[in-house]
């Protein structure tokens, strides 16, 4: 692996989450789209190019 232990720790996280939805992309997403409505914490919402900023 890299030899840093904090990247191969995501990495096998990653490959773990990965193979609990078979590598299909769709599977993965969804299900991470699942944890975010559960969770309680907050998720950024980038605003579009064309979309200006509040001040």
């Amino acid at each position: 692996m890299s030899g840093d232990t904090i990247v191969d720790e995501v990495r096998r996280a990653r490959e773990r989450e990965a193979a609990k939805h078979a590598f299909d992309v769709k599977a993965i997403l969804s299900a991470a789209r699942k944890r975010q409505r559960r969770s309680r914490h907050r998720v950024v919402s980038f605003v579009r190019k064309n979309q200006k900023l509040s001040a």
